[in-house]
């Protein structure tokens, strides 16, 4: 499936500034700038200036949050972009209940406790972050993330992305049975969009610490329709005597 560009000029609009370069900025952004979250219940309550705010809004984090303070502007972190900032772009800090910033480690048990599968889902945000997509949450359509190739101002989510990990657990029930890849495949096309699953394996690793994410490998696989049309052999005319079906 090819990328569905949202009005003319979009497509170069989206290659004159590419994602990897926003993110960058974003990170150095932060940085400078110390910037420090506020840790709120499963997510991360950021305050920002006008500069960042208009690079979390271009590079896809977070969401503004609408405050009676005029002067200040929040931004809402879902637990795998904040974690994203802070462990792997290392350029955020998080403040728990305490008052104190948490560590990578603290901060991690922590979304652990809220969000059990935190560690796969993880995996999975940051595999697809990593490759320069966007990755937004995919809840109305029954998935755990939808991805875009760049804004999605600019462009329609291309894939809806289900977390799933080795082995026989609770995350992969959604697709124990054929009926239920046959109703998720037939959502994902009539919004147009393919279905990606990843598959996380731990390879028999622990999670009691983010280090354990080194020996996490990923397999991606798309699930569509088959249509008979494209697997039809040519019918130019019949040959031998014999009618091609």
């Amino acid at each position: 499936m090819k990328p569905r560009w949202k009005g003319k000029g979009s497509q170069a609009k989206a290659n004159a500034d590419p994602m990897s370069k926003i993110v960058s900025q974003l990170q150095s952004s932060l940085i400078q700038s110390e910037t420090r979250g506020l840790l709120s219940s499963c997510s991360v309550l950021v305050e920002v200036d006008a500069e960042l705010a208009d690079l979390l809004n271009r590079s896809c984090f977070g969401r503004p949050r609408i405050t009676a303070q005029e002067d200040k502007q929040w931004f809402q972190l879902d637990m795998e972009e904040a974690f994203y900032l802070c462990f792997s772009l290392k350029c955020l800090k998080v403040i728990g209940e305490n008052g104190y910033i948490k560590s990578n480690e603290e901060l991690w048990d922590y979304l652990k406790s809220k969000k059990p599968v935190f560690p796969v889902s993880y995996k999975v945000y940051s595999h697809l972050r990593h490759k320069n997509w966007v990755v937004r949450s995919g809840l109305q359509y029954g998935v755990d993330f939808v991805a875009y190739c760049h804004h999605p101002a600019l462009v329609h989510s291309e894939y809806a992305v289900l977390v799933l990990s080795e082995g026989d657990n609770d995350l992969n029930g959604r697709l124990r049975v054929w009926s239920d890849v046959h109703c998720t495949v037939r959502l994902c096309g009539s919004v147009a969009k393919t279905l990606l699953t990843v598959i996380v394996n731990s390879n028999n690793q622990g999670a009691n610490s983010p280090s354990c994410l080194e020996h996490y490998t990923v397999e991606e696989q798309t699930i569509t329709r088959w249509n008979p049309e494209r697997s039809r052999e040519d019918q130019t005319g019949p040959k031998n005597g014999t009618k091609k079906v």
